[in-house]
Parts: structure tokens; sequence; C-alpha cells
């Protein structure tokens, strides 16, 4: 097992959509053995996962991309809307760069290939509980390669604030997010503690008005800060 929960926590509910049975069925029992997860609801399309939502009001959603009646994309800014807490991860059996797009631009939280191993998705699961925001490390590249090419990704409720908005330090920060690392490996690497990265990252993203690490990730390569260059 990955992390051993504090006894005082609460387990993350996790809500598991997929219309795979055998494939739903075993990784809900694979999360179940993990002391801090806790499976409550399967649904086997994506209509019934947001109808599971918004009953269950998990923590967590997995969602297959593929599936029939409504697929993970559609589903997922229904989810957002129907269970404004919970946090989405797509599950996909490839990486479709489209599908990868639409996902963040629906509010996902996070895009995992399926064949990551039960303990890659199980802390990948509890960092979106820290409001990170994961992808296989083979997706990270596309997406930004993808936002370099396409100035509309991710959109943005508001224009976007000017460089001097952000700090020395959360500009810094911003641009580590953009090459994929989590909020431990940043701390790691500046020689700060996680817990200063996540605060740095929360007032970045409050300050861009944007919800995850994806978006502003997008946005740093979109405006050109993935260098050192002195702030305005």
């Amino acid at each position: 097992m990955s992390v051993c929960m504090d006894v005082a926590t609460d387990p993350i509910r996790v809500l598991v959509v997929d219309d795979q049975p055998l494939f739903r069925m075993a990784i809900s029992c694979l999360i179940e053995d993990e002391p801090d997860l806790h499976v409550v609801g399967q649904a086997d399309n994506g209509l019934l996962g947001v109808e599971k939502a918004r009953e269950l009001q998990p923590d967590v959603v997995l969602l297959d991309v593929e599936m029939p009646v409504m697929g993970g994309i559609e589903a997922a800014g229904l989810v957002r809307a129907q269970a404004p807490a919970a946090k989405v991860l797509m599950l996909s059996v490839v990486g479709d760069d489209e599908h990868l797009v639409d996902a963040v631009r629906q509010g996902a939280h996070g895009y995992l290939l399926k064949d990551l191993r039960p303990h890659q998705l199980f802390d990948m699961i509890r960092a979106c509980m820290r409001d990170e925001s994961p992808l296989s490390p083979a997706l990270v590249s596309r997406l930004l390669s993808h936002v370099r090419g396409t100035p509309a990704v991710p959109p943005t409720p508001t224009a976007p604030p000017k460089r001097a908005d952000l700090s020395e330090r959360e500009l810094e920060i911003l641009r580590l997010v953009a090459e994929g690392l989590t909020n431990r490996q940043i701390g790691r690497q500046l020689h700060i503690t996680e817990g200063t990265v996540k605060n740095h990252v929360h007032n970045a993203l409050h300050k861009l008005h944007m919800e995850n690490r994806i978006q502003a990730a997008a946005y740093v390569v979109r405006h050109g800060l993935g260098n050192a260059a002195p702030m305005p």
C-alpha cells in the first residue's frame, strides 16, 4: 500500500464511472484496499455517473472517456455543475490530444492513461485532493505542445492579468508546474516546504482567475512566461 492515512482523517470518497464491468469492479476493489480511499458508488455510463455524483457528492470522480449513452468528456462538465466540490479525473486507454484538451475545457482536474500501475492511480487521487492536477507523464508535453499552437486553450473567465500581478516566486513555481512537477518535487527543488508551494500555487491561481494547475501551466506556455526573464 502506498500511503497510510491519519486515523483522524476521513477517507477520500471516490465514484468510479466506467462501462467495462471487469475494469470498473477491479479498480473499485483495489481502491477499497487503500485505508485512506473509499468507493462510494459505481456507474456504467456518463449520464448515470452525473446522477450518482449529484446524489453522492463524492470527493473524486473517476470518469472513463469513451462510454455509451454519454461519454466522459460531456459528463465531466455536468459533474462539475452537479457536484462542484468533486475533483474530476479522466481515465483513457489512449492519450488522444482532442479528448485531452476537451477534458481541460470541461474543467477536469486530471487526465490519466489506463496503463498506469495501481499505486500510481492512488497517488494521483491523493494529489488531486491536494489541489494538484495529475496528468500521466506521457501527456504533459503533448498538452503543452498543443497549447503552444492553439491560443484558445484553456479558456479563462476573464482576461489574463498582467505579469506584474504575480510575484517572482509565484511565477517561478508556475514555470515548474508547467514542466509537470508536483508540489513535493517543486519544494525539493526550491528548498521550501510542500505546504509553502501549495500556498503559492493557490495564490497564483486566484490571481489568474483559474481553477487548476493544468490551466496555469497552459497560461505560462501561452504567454511565453517559461523563461526567467525579469518581471516588467
